[in-house]
């Protein structure tokens, strides 16, 4: 296969792209290939974006498509979803094909989205881990398409529940291969702090990356995160450790902020933030002015902090909406965020691309490079800044040197006669 005429994502000029071998061989300047009548697999992009398959770094599959059941949530707040998610699991007895079921749905939306690679948090509260089972055998199924990576995350806690430790330590021996926490849910303080080393010590004696749902909540004294970061330095181990929202920096003092930023630059961690998920969840108890619920992604993304954008959810008791699309997230982020200058735009892709494949420690075998898989998506833009105004949509991705998804662009009649 032949790729005549790219624009690679960031790069100036037109370039060849040699696949064989579901590998990519060549990337050198367009030239003359043309397309013989013995070759059909030439496709000109006609300066069409080319860059690496969206990564997806933090979504629940094993809650998707199941909002109003048993009920809506009314306040919209992170704890009233924990509650209903609770209830859900005492009222629906569900099979573990029902999970799969809903999860494979859900992952045909992202494979339409040009996503490749995906990090699930899956509830390891249920005593018999039939989410955990469901997407241990998802992940299987769809390895030729896609590559999930699994967090084993204890949705009501660590210390909240007798079992819970037994059944996270569990769920890392079946197959897990992150291990998550939530600190600002356990009961007190105390048992946050612990429910965050612990991560840390199972982490290495698994050998395990870690994905921490950290100080999801307005509250400007909910600092697992210096916790988290202070652990992960002094054992050496930041760059297999993610924070995940962390929205509380949002109310932090900018003095206590500075401190903090200087463990974070140290320690090395990764960042997700969820721009729809959170600016929907957070500010909840608040009159005027409402939060916008938001970590500090301009912020750390200037000191040189590695930080990502997520989804979170599609229709769950957390977050009603959602269809796997990661360019509206971007959109969503950028303007939440403050982020709708030009340097910023033009490097947007970044969150869901690069920056998520180091937090999901994808390294070197991600990228549009020669001698790397061909994984690759192509949208339907032919510079940065109209992908992302435009929210330009993705018309193949390629995964092994196959095209998986192909869209057509949309075609618009205008019976106007002044134009």
């Amino acid at each position: 296969m032949i790729l005549k005429n790219a624009k690679l994502y960031g790069q100036d000029g037109r370039w060849d792209i040699h696949i064989e071998v579901g590998t990519i061989q060549t990337i050198k300047p367009a030239a003359d290939t043309g397309q013989s009548s013995n070759n059909n697999d030439v496709i000109d992009l006609n300066g069409k974006i080319v860059l690496p398959p969206y990564v997806e770094p933090h979504i629940h599959l094993d809650y998707v498509l199941t909002a109003g059941t048993p009920r809506w949530s009314q306040s919209g707040s992170v704890f009233e979803g924990i509650e209903i998610w609770s209830e859900r699991k005492q009222l629906i007895n569900e099979s573990k094909q029902d999970i799969k079921d809903r999860a494979l749905k859900a992952i045909k939306m992202q494979l339409q989205h040009g996503i490749q690679h995906v990090r699930t948090h899956v509830d390891v509260g249920d005593p018999e881990l039939k989410g955990l089972k469901a997407l241990l055998e998802v992940k299987e199924e769809i390895k030729p398409w896609l590559d999930l990576q699994i967090v084993a995350f204890p949705q009501e806690g660590l210390y909240t529940k007798p079992d819970a430790e037994e059944l996270l330590v569990k769920a890392l021996e079946m197959g897990a291969d992150v291990v998550g926490g939530i600190p600002h849910y356990e009961l007190t303080r105390e048992d946050g702090v612990r429910s965050v080393i612990r991560a840390l010590e199972l982490a290495n004696k698994y050998d395990k990356l870690v994905d921490i749902h950290c100080d999801e909540i307005d509250d400007d004294q909910s600092r697992y995160l210096e916790v988290l970061a202070g652990e992960a330095l002094k054992l050496g181990m930041g760059d297999r450790v993610t924070a995940s929202h962390t929205t509380a920096m949002a109310s932090y003092s900018n003095a206590y902020t500075y401190k903090l930023f200087q463990t974070l630059k140290k320690a090395g961690i990764h960042f997700v933030a969820l721009p729809k998920a959170n600016l929907h969840l957070q500010g909840r108890f608040d009159s005027h002015p409402v939060r916008r619920g938001l970590t500090r992604v301009k912020e750390m993304l200037a000191e040189g902090i590695n930080v990502s954008f997520g989804l979170d959810s599609i229709m769950d008791p957390w977050y009603p909406l959602g269809n796997g699309d990661l360019m509206s997230v971007v959109d969503v982020g950028l303007h939440a965020c403050h982020m709708t200058d030009f340097n910023h735009i033009v490097k947007a892709l970044d969150l869901i691309t690069t920056n998520g494949a180091k937090a999901l420690g994808l390294k070197g075998e991600y990228g549009v490079k020669e001698g790397n898989q061909a994984n690759l998506i192509v949208i339907d833009a032919d510079d940065e800044y109209e992908a992302i105004r435009t929210q330009a949509p993705v018309l193949y991705s390629i995964r092994n040197g196959e095209v998986i998804v192909e869209t057509k662009p949309v075609e618009t009649t205008m019976n106007v006669s002044i134009f």
